[in-house]
């Protein structure tokens, strides 16, 4: 899957120069016909498709962020709470209330930890169903998505999306530290050369990843 995955990035985006261009300027829309480009990708378009109709790039990138957005509200939801019961430590005065908003901020923490790993498990395959039905209900349909990931077997899922957690994430962050450093060292120059660099490696990343998933979502043998 990550060799299918990188031979795909490689000849529908690197290999095209104009379609590498098209999806940074994608990306610099705030990256909503990227989000549109990459809801292709879970459609299972291959070779990588072109970057075409940007009317429903956009409306399809809206879509995908408003699904995101609603997958995001319980961990925002339970960040809110923990950020409120921390804030509570400093206005109490009483030791004991101290250590009462202390204990209940570390259980909500906790609580949102698990919710946020629950729905890193489930929306991958929530999103790439809506991506191909067009039924925003799909999104959420978490019988249907519980059976897909059955069928995938829950240790290989959960593996496959350890490895592209790892593949993507740790390049990523050195890439992003780099980019700091090299914007604090540079000033303004250094900011420019660092944003330039971001828009070329953002399509690529989450191209790759959206067809790695899509890998994954179809080992199950589904439509």
């Amino acid at each position: 899957m990550i060799g299918d995955s990188f031979t795909y990035v490689k000849e529908g985006i690197i290999d095209k120069v104009n379609t590498w261009l098209l999806l940074m300027i994608g990306t610099l829309i705030l990256t909503i016909p990227l989000m549109g480009y990459v809801m292709n990708v879970y459609r299972g378009t291959k070779p990588a498709p072109e970057v075409a109709g940007w009317a429903k790039l956009f409306v399809d990138g809206i879509l995908l962020f408003i699904v995101s957005i609603i997958y995001a509200i319980p961990v925002i939801i339970l960040e809110f709470l923990v950020i409120g019961a921390t804030f509570a430590t400093t206005l109490e005065s009483n030791p004991t209330a101290v250590m009462t908003s202390l204990a209940g901020a570390g259980i909500l923490a906790v609580v949102m930890i698990i919710v946020a790993i629950a729905i890193a498990i489930v929306s991958p395959i929530g999103i790439i169903r809506f991506a191909r039905t067009g039924n925003l209900g799909d999104a959420f349909n978490f019988g249907e998505i519980i059976a897909t990931i059955k069928k995938i077997g829950w240790l290989s899922y959960i593996l496959a999306l350890i490895v592209i957690a790892v593949v993507i994430g740790i390049p990523f962050l050195i890439l992003w530290f780099i980019l700091m450093a090299l914007a604090l060292a540079l000033s303004l120059v250094g900011l420019v050369i660092a944003g330039i660099i971001l828009l070329m490696v953002l399509p690529v990343l989450a191209v790759f990843e959206a067809r790695y998933l899509t890998l994954v979502y179809e080992s199950a043998g589904t439509a």
